[in-house]
């Protein structure tokens, strides 16, 4: 049976290909590529002499069809995206899920993912993470989406681009509030890699600063919901916010803090004031 390898990729340090990985490339009868210019570097390092093809998004859909025709008349090709694993943030899922669908046998050659390896540096909890890719672009619709995010327990990770970062960092501190960490890491495993650790305002205050350069690729992890001391319990945590804020803002900032829906917070926030 012939077979589609999905094969990981350096993400900056061409060292970080692994020897199996290697192997497969230049045993395979074809790359397909998402830039086969990018990955032509890669090859001529590793001295793999492979055809390539081009499978980028563009293509996906009439790309994937004919590499699967291609595996089931005989051949072994290798999936590899610009860098790190395919899939995650690139082009790969249609061509899988119809090898899936047809009987092609699909096997894993993991290596580098910027993910788990901005996770492995970041100092956040790693037993439970949610990757959420590249953001909305619009101001509304990344606020929508972040606030659907506020009570997720574990890390949160993201992709962001160079441009959008100003943006993001800002809305995060608007949904979000200041206090949570932010880890920021950027151009992992090349000559300029950066990883910066601290709460979100330190966060936009170092790139305001030009601490953080606005270059290259982001990997943007943030802490996930921050728990409320165990000496509080929700009357006691309303209690507090009513002193200062109207029954909808209070409820609202309770609801981030603890976890609860904010509508069962709104009632009991009510029953107290009517108390009052």
């Amino acid at each position: 049976m012939s077979i589609l390898y999905v094969v990981a990729t350096p993400i900056g340090n061409l060292e970080d290909i692994t020897e199996r990985a290697k192997r497969i490339l230049s045993e395979v009868d074809l790359i397909a590529a998402e830039d086969t210019r990018h990955t032509a570097i890669v090859l001529n390092h590793l001295n793999v002499k492979t055809p390539l093809t081009s499978y980028h998004d563009h293509n996906e859909s009439s790309a994937s069809r004919s590499l699967i025709d291609q595996i089931k008349s005989g051949k072994e090709i290798a999936l590899v995206s610009d860098a790190g694993t395919p899939l995650i943030a690139d082009p790969g899922y249609r061509l899988v899920k119809l090898a899936r669908e047809e009987g092609v046998k699909v096997v894993p050659v993991p290596g580098v993912c910027a993910v788990t390896a901005a996770l492995s540096v970041s100092g956040l909890p790693t037993d439970k993470f949610a990757y959420h890719g590249f953001l909305p672009a619009k101001s509304k619709a990344l606020k929508d989406f972040l606030k659907e995010l506020t009570n997720e327990p574990g890390t949160l990770v993201f992709y962001e681009s160079p441009h959008r970062l100003v943006k993001t960092v800002a809305m995060f501190e608007q949904v979000f509030g200041s206090d949570r960490i932010l880890v920021v890491a950027r151009e992992l495993t090349k000559a300029f890699e950066q990883v910066s650790y601290g709460t979100i305002v330190e966060a936009r205050e170092r790139i305001e600063s030009g601490e953080i350069v606005i270059k290259g690729e982001f990997v943007l992890l943030l802490q996930g919901r921050l728990e409320v001391d165990s000496q509080w319990d929700e009357r006691k945590l309303l209690a507090e916010l009513l002193t200062d804020l109207p029954v909808s803002r209070a409820s609202d900032l309770a609801s981030r803090l603890t976890g609860r829906p904010k509508k069962t917070l709104y009632k009991l926030a009510l029953s107290m004031k009517e108390i009052d």
